[in-house]
């Protein structure tokens, strides 16, 4: 009786209608537009890339196969590419941690109940739906052009200037500025983190004395160590295929001095200006496999800093 019953348990039961389990062309006709959007959108044009690296290419000539020469030509013979990647590493390093930071502090101050926090978390997130838009990176260079705002004010202050965007000391602190502002949407996560973390650890650390340091630091810090994990992983892999905004600032030059030639606007004046596709495709793929790297050596990093709820070390 028991193995009777153990079979009928484990003998898969019939569909009334027999519609899904006898047809399983019907899943793949409802996947098949995901099927062929990833195979002609992202699979095929990645392989083409890839044999592209390896090819000497001009978009009007067919194909040259060069094995390894690209790569071999960006690590030893282009100085332009050194520069280009120095420029991106600098906006990463210095440009992520501020934006976490601002966005961490003004997720603090809008954590708090307040009859105007919905208008102020609206107002902060505003600037984040703009994302990386043309218009936005317009206004931003029209702001620290020569003569304009950001010269006006510091001329206030008798700092002379002659247009931040025109400064080689300056001019990478533009684009920095650009994306320390776009913080609304790692904000928001960063609020709903705060919100996560329960009151009554607050209240336990203030009752031993804990200021207000020490209840960020040994609280929130680690109970919104996940959320800080996420938010550095996304704004990371963003800001190294940051494009608009040194494109529209520099001009498409990447100057002055090549200090705002980011690693995404010199592949582009490669494949798009000097029409080197071949020499491009291979600047893609080792952007690709540095961003991957980068990624990994955060993720190594997470198992000393982030903590989970119930986890054992």
């Amino acid at each position: 009786m028991t193995t009777a019953l153990t079979r009928s348990a484990a003998r898969p039961r019939r569909r009334r209608n027999g519609t899904y389990g006898d047809h399983p062309a019907t899943g793949y006709l409802f996947l098949s537009p995901w099927i062929l959007g990833a195979l002609l959108m992202f699979l095929g044009p990645m392989l083409a890339s890839l044999y592209l690296s390896f090819t000497d290419y001009d978009l009007f000539s067919s194909p040259t196969w060069i094995g390894l020469e690209n790569y071999e030509r960006m690590l030893t013979d282009d100085p332009r590419f050194g520069n280009s990647v120095w420029a991106t590493l600098k906006f990463v390093v210095f440009g992520v941690p501020i934006q976490l930071a601002a966005a961490l502090g003004v997720a603090l101050l809008l954590n708090r109940a307040s009859r105007m926090s919905g208008f102020y978390r609206s107002a902060f997130y505003a600037p984040s739906l703009l994302g990386g838009s043309v218009a936005l990176a317009l206004v931003w260079r029209s702001l620290f052009t020569a003569d304009g705002p950001a010269d006006q004010l510091s001329e206030l202050f008798g700092v002379p200037s002659r247009g931040w965007v025109n400064d080689p000391q300056l001019a990478l602190a533009v684009l920095v500025l650009l994306i320390v502002w776009q913080f609304g949407a790692p904000m928001v996560i960063f609020l709903a983190g705060l919100k996560q973390i329960p009151q009554e650890l607050y209240d336990a650390a203030s009752v031993d004395g804990a200021n207000a340091w020490q209840r960020f630091r040994a609280i929130t810090v680690p109970m919104l160590s996940p959320v800080i994990f996420f938010n550095l992983v996304l704004n990371t892999i963003n800001a190294f295929q940051v494009f608009n905004a040194a494109f529209i600032v520099s001009g498409g030059t990447g100057g002055p001095s090549d200090t705002t030639l980011f690693y995404t606007l010199y592949l582009w004046r490669k494949g798009f200006v000097e029409f080197n596709m071949g020499y491009a495709s291979a600047m893609a793929w080792v952007l690709l496999l540095g961003i991957a790297l980068v990624t990994g050596l955060i993720f190594r990093s997470a198992r000393s800093w982030v903590h989970y709820a119930g986890e054992k070390r």
